[in-house]
């Protein structure tokens, strides 16, 4: 049995959350449909939430986030605001999104960096690009403003770098 989720509001909780498209097509290989995406995700920014690291896969999207709002709302703002925006701005008719989303609670400063690594990497391991750096749709690409990491992710004194946390790697999505 699935434990009840926590009531994500105001909490100074992040989350890693994944989403994918409908039957996993490669909506986002479009450019109108990428910026389009970046346009409403950036839109609710501040807002309803915080947002500290991404990526935008041409099937799915991976995020770190601390909600200002419930979580659901928030992932409510970027999915449905995308659909919306999509029938009326691009006058696509069809679904966009698998119902539903994952989501994974940062624990510590450790787990966050595990996740922005794999954000990171996830571009590379698709044979996307060759370094995280190169691939416009993903925060480690130069020039995406950010918001700060969140104070209790940030590593102690004496821990190590941000960065520098040895990577165990996911299973690739």
């Amino acid at each position: 049995m699935k434990p009840a989720r926590e009531h994500a509001t105001n909490n100074s909780q992040t989350y890693f959350i994944t989403s994918d498209t409908w039957e996993r097509r490669a909506l986002f290989r479009v450019e109108p449909w990428a910026r389009l995406f970046f346009k409403n995700l950036l839109a609710h920014r501040g807002k309803a939430y915080l947002l500290h690291e991404f990526v935008l896969m041409p099937d799915h999207f991976h995020l770190l986030l601390s909600p200002r709002v419930a979580l659901e709302r928030a992932i409510q703002l970027i999915k449905g605001g995308f659909s919306f925006r999509v029938k009326k701005e691009l006058g696509f008719n069809g679904e966009v999104w698998h119902r539903g989303f994952s989501d994974h609670r940062i624990r510590d400063a450790e787990d966050y960096d595990l996740h922005l690594h794999y954000i990171h990497l996830n571009p590379v391991k698709k044979h996307l690009c060759s370094a995280p750096a190169e691939y416009p749709y993903s925060s480690a690409y130069p020039g995406w403003k950010l918001d700060p990491l969140p104070q209790g992710l940030k590593p102690l004194g004496n821990g190590p770098a941000y960065g520098t946390t040895k990577v165990v790697p996911f299973q690739n999505r």
